[in-house]
Parts: structure tokens; C-alpha cells; sequence
């Protein structure tokens, strides 16, 4: 469930478009008033926002934002301000172009999204950088690697609720041998973590657990320091338990002496449409501490206001 809050009633589009330009105007940028229209307004409401602004003003309503604000602050505006799709192909096209053994960017985008939703991602990419996503993750990705997320940012999966035991029976012997015999980047592997439906492969490991006596991610440890085998148990979260997978990577992101906030913003921005409730609800029981408590003591300023807007926070 999402934690987004909209007012039960929305100003007009104009009313939101000649508040944000006050708020960019005069001597000093009025944040709170940015946090209170776009931390508040859903998908729909942002793209509207987005037209009228640059209809009205002559100006995109991104490059205001840019221009008014910095930091860590305009990182988590401006993803926030994109279409989700469109979000996702500017996350996408950074994960590629940076990408190193471990990146979990490409992963999240590929299997914690619906198949409609990686579909518009693709389409996306092509009109914002004028080339496939899968060109670009073929031409900055490596070794099994490459051979992994080429085929998992291509996928479309089956999204009904139709299952095959005796299927999942025969995948969870295929994975466990290749497993066994340390065979990761195997193409049967692959196979069938890039195609299965998100049902088919929930019931293959859970076969693999009832078979073999321990779940999948765990014979996926073997080695630590494999980021190939990181990448493996990245992926089979996100397709079966994104809940549990996000809240580890908030609870990552926010332990130590440093924050990670590109990890915050990409989370939060990301799935406070959709799950951010559960992500909170999951980070709440593994931690015993709110996650707005957590990010509070974590950020500060006009950024920890945003994230908490984001968060649920009236």
C-alpha cells in the first residue's frame, strides 16, 4: 500500500502551477511551500503539473526546481517530480552507465516492477535517451552479469495466478544441481529466474526449500564476497518478498556513520505509490524503531521534510 497523502480536496492544476512559481520567486525559495504541493500530489496531478507549468511559464517545471534548489533536497524533488516510468528510465540509464558488480539499481527496476510498468520503463528510455535499455545495460555490463540483467530488464512476465508443481518440482532440481555444482552463471539458471512468472518462481523455491531442507538464498551464500551471488539473491527477493528487500536497503542505507541517500531517494521516491506501508511495516518489526524515527535521526532540514512528506506525514 502506498504512503503517499493527497489533501481530500486538490487545488485546481493552475491554483498548484502559480503556487510553485511564488515559491521559486522573490529573494529566497519557499521549500516547505514546494514540499506541501509536490510531496502531496500523486502521478497524475505531478504530470498535469508538469504541462501547465511549462504551457503557462515557458519554462520546464524541472528546470525551476533545479535552479531554486540543491543537494540531496532537489535529488528527491526532482525524482519524485518524474512520471514513475519515466523515474525508473532516468534510475535505469544511471545504473547502466555507472554500473559495478553489486549495483542493486538495475535488479530493482527489473523484477520489483510489474510487467506493464517494465514495459513503459522501456518505452521511456527510448524517448528520453533515444536507445534501448537493453542496448545500454548489453554495452555497460560484463561477464554473467550481462548475460543475467540483459534478459531480465527484457522480460515479460505471466502475471496470473496459474502455477505447474510438477513444473516447479523439475525447475527446483535444475537449481539446486547448478547450485550445487557452483554453476551460477549456468543458462538454465538464468532461464528460468528471467522468464518464470512471479507465482511459477515462488512456488519453484518454495519446492526448493521443502526438497532440499533450506531455502535457495541460502545455498546462494556460499561465498560472501560473490557479488554474481548477491546479484542471484537480489534478484529472487525482489521477485517474491520486495517488502523485505526494501526494508533491507533502507536499513542499510541508514546504519553506520554515513547515510546512503541515494539509496533513501530511490526507495522512497520509488515506492511510496505503490508498498511503501509494508516497506515501513517490515522495517518497523525487524528494527523495532519507526522508519520515520529512523530517518529523522538520519537527515535533516527541507531533505528529512520531503522524505517524511513521502513517508505519510501530513
Amino acid at each position: 500500500m502506498a504512503t503517499l497523502t493527497v489533501p481530500a480536496s486538490v487545488p485546481a492544476i493552475a491554483d498548484d502551477c502559480e503556487q510553485l512559481r511564488k515559491a521559486f520567486q522573490g529573494w529566497g525559495t519557499n521549500e516547505a511551500l514546494i514540499i506541501s504541493i509536490l510531496g502531496h500530489r500523486d502521478a497524475a496531478p505531478r504530470r498535469a503539473i508538469r504541462k501547465a507549468y511549462a504551457d503557462t511559464y515557458g519554462e520546464e517545471l524541472l528546470r525551476s526546481i533545479t535552479d531554486e534548489i540543491s543537494g540531496d533536497f532537489e535529488r528527491a524533488v526532482i525524482l519524485w517530480t518524474l512520471d514513475p516510468a519515466e523515474r525508473d528510465a532516468v534510475l535505469a540509464n544511471e545504473g547502466a552507465k555507472k554500473w559495478q558488480p553489486g549495483s542493486p539499481v538495475l535488479v530493482e527496476i527489473a523484477c520489483a516492477r510489474g510487467s506493464g510498468q517494465l514495459f513503459a520503463v522501456r518505452q521511456a528510455y527510448h524517448d528520453r535517451f533515444k536507445r534501448s535499455l537493453e542496448e545500454d545495460v548489453a554495452a555497460h555490463v560484463t561477464g554473467d552479469f550481462r548475460k543475467l540483467l540483459v534478459p531480465l530488464v527484457s522480460a515479460y512476465r505471466y502475471e496470473g495466478p496459474e502455477v505447474n508443481t510438477r513444473l516447479a518440482h523439475s525447475e527446483a532440481k535444475i537449481l539446486h544441481e547448478k547450485i550445487e555444482h557452483k554453476a551460477y552463471g549456468d543458462d538454465e539458471i538464468i532461464r528460468i529466474l528471467t522468464t518464470r512468472s512471479k507465482a511459477q518462481l515462488l512456488a519453484t523455491f518454495n519446492n526448493y526449500n521443502d526438497s532440499f531442507g533450506h531455502p535457495i538464498t541460502k545455498d546462494l551464500k556460499a561465498d560472501p564476497k560473490d557479488e554474481f551471488l548477491k546479484t542471484l539473491r537480489a534478484v529472487i527477493r525482489c521477485l517474491t518478498c520486495p517488502d523485505r528487500y526494501f526494508e533491507k536497503v533502507l536499513r542499510l542505507a541508514i546504519a553506520g556513520n554515513g547515510t546512503d541517500e541515494s539509496s533513501l531517494n530511490r526507495v522512497i521516491t520509488t515506492r511510496a505509490e505503490v508498498d511503501l506501508k509494508h516497506i515501513k511495516e517490515a522495517y518497523q518489526k525487524r528494527n523495532s524503531v519507526p522508519l520515520e524515527k529512523a530517518i529523522a535521526g538520519d537527515t535533516s532540514g527541507d531533505y528529512e521534510s520531503m522524505l517524511l512528506a513521502l513517508l505519510g506525514k501530513e
